[in-house]
């Protein structure tokens, strides 16, 4: 049976080649749309769909009270469209937060071309969600009560284990984890992560607190207008410190580094003075930019074993060579659970290959991850 979906959009035109797209595939069938965000609540209500894909600049309602709205009466799977502007990449991360499963730039010009990679992507991202009916639950807005001290976060409510969950490995895991570290010594958390990252991200860095012993950098699949914008935001509601990198940024404990979007980030240098560089990539074999694989390899060159990698919630299978890279420097890996992710690709890819040494649900990964790295 085919997913439903409903397309909220106050452009005709968009409204029509989003329907025409989807409906390309015998998986998706789209049952209505939508003009603006009220009808799309009312309508999610009244229609049920599987999937709502959802413009955010809409008259009567817009897409972030839209997304607000429906999860609080009618939780459904939604993907959000953003324009590519600083103002577009604060309102998505707001849907994100509100409910909204994953976003895609809003461009015109692709839609508006008969292109088969702008329309597959679309479809394979809509179904996708549409696979993950039980992850959709009410979400509560977090509160700040001030910068950098107390975070009241957003609890994901999907129902799942919170037992660490072993994986197939030539290493043994133990669910001891949350009560004892291995005793390894790091000098780098690396993280990776692409669909369903940015609230598996903020889920785990406000846990966090300002005297982290280790400096992270964060390979987040944004575009480049998305990533200043999502930086500003985490630092903001955790107490590390979070920026965007930048070339020549020195690594310390306690701060965390993202990737900007359309370029790589590299480590170079030394374990005892690590920095970051950034570089341009017009390369057509590299398919994401930022790349979780090329930050990974770079990273086990510097600080071979002593680097604590975890694989999040993403598409695709990238990070499965550079987490390969890590782990044969010594370095320990590990992967978001499948129940816990809004697409278990990346951490999956991982899993199969026997590469990740624990699989952890969400909840349980900023905890394991400060009694991992903890000394003395």
């Amino acid at each position: 049976m085919a997913y439903k979906v409903l397309v909220v959009d106050d452009s005709s035109f968009f409204r029509r080649r989003v329907t025409d797209i989807l409906n390309k595939d015998p998986k998706l069938n789209v049952i209505d749309v939508a003009v603006n965000g009220q009808e799309a609540v009312d309508k999610a209500l009244a229609l049920k769909p599987d999937v709502i894909t959802m413009d955010i600049e809409m008259p009567v309602l817009n897409g972030i009270e839209a997304v607000k709205k429906i999860m609080a009466q009618s939780p459904t799977a939604i993907l959000m469209f953003s324009s590519l502007t600083h103002q577009g990449a604060k309102a998505t991360l707001e849907a994100l937060e509100a409910g909204a499963l994953d976003f895609l730039p809003k461009k015109f010009s692709e839609i508006a071309k008969n292109t088969d990679e702008a329309g597959s992507l679309l479809r394979q991202r809509v179904i996708e969600i549409a696979r993950k009916p039980g992850f959709i639950k009410p979400r509560v807005r977090s509160t700040v009560a001030t910068a950098k001290s107390t975070v009241s976060t957003n609890k994901l409510t999907r129902e799942h284990t919170r037992r660490v969950q072993p994986v197939a490995s030539t290493e043994k895991s133990s669910a001891n984890v949350l009560k004892r570290s291995s005793g390894k010594e790091y000098k780098l958390l690396a993280i990776g992560t692409s669909t369903g990252g940015p609230v598996a991200l903020q889920k785990i860095l406000v846990e966090l607190q300002q005297n982290f012993p280790l400096p992270i950098i964060i390979v987040q699949h944004m575009p480049a207008a998305f990533t200043a914008a999502f930086a500003s935001r985490l630092n903001s509601l955790c107490k590390i410190t979070v920026k965007e990198a930048a070339d020549g940024d020195i690594l310390k404990p306690g701060c965390a580094y993202l990737a900007p979007g359309g370029r790589q980030m590299i480590i170079s240098g030394n374990d005892k003075s690590a920095k970051i560089k950034i570089l341009d990539d017009d390369s057509p074999k590299i398919t994401f930019k930022p790349s979780v694989d090329i930050s990974f390899g770079s990273a086990a060159k510097v600080f071979l074993g002593q680097v604590l990698g975890v694989i999040l919630t993403g598409m695709g299978s990238d990070g499965k060579e550079g987490s390969r890279m890590l782990k044969a420097k010594g370095a320990t890996i590990w992967s978001q659970d499948e129940q816990s992710c809004v697409v278990y690709g990346m951490p999956q890819a991982i899993d199969k290959a026997g590469i990740s040494q624990l699989s952890l649900p969400l909840d349980a990964m900023a905890a394991s991850m400060v009694k991992e790295v903890e000394r003395g």
